[in-house]
């Protein structure tokens, strides 16, 4: 029977993977099996992390929206200001009203006016 030689294939392919787990400490970053699995993780909680991230803006743009809203009227709130925009047909979304609130909170303040009349 003839020797076969291994191609590069799998040496490349374990390559990239040492490339990607360069930063990793210890075995993570050596041993091939364990590098494997922690590039997998990594991935995973990459993917988690940016959806979580969306929820944690988006929680963050309602926060200050309706600070600015209840330091101008107590009885007005964030809701009730969303509603109204919704039947008023106003397509703002809640980071630009949230960047409003920061940056102008007059603009904000003759928005939600104009809106409750």
């Amino acid at each position: 029977m003839t020797r076969i030689k291994r191609g590069y294939i799998a040496r490349r392919r374990r390559t990239k993977i040492h490339l990607f787990a360069s930063s990793f400490r210890g075995a993570h970053s050596r041993l091939t099996r364990t590098s494997t699995q922690q590039r997998i993780r990594a991935l995973v909680s990459s993917h988690r992390d940016r959806e979580k991230q969306k929820i944690n803006f988006r929680r963050l743009w309602i926060t200050r929206i309706n600070a600015v809203i209840r330091e101008k009227g107590v009885l007005y709130s964030y809701s009730k200001l969303i509603h109204d925009l919704y039947k008023s047909q106003l397509l703002l979304n809640r980071k630009i009203l949230s960047q409003l609130a920061i940056s102008n909170s007059n603009c904000l303040d003759m928005i939600s006016n104009e809106i409750k009349k």
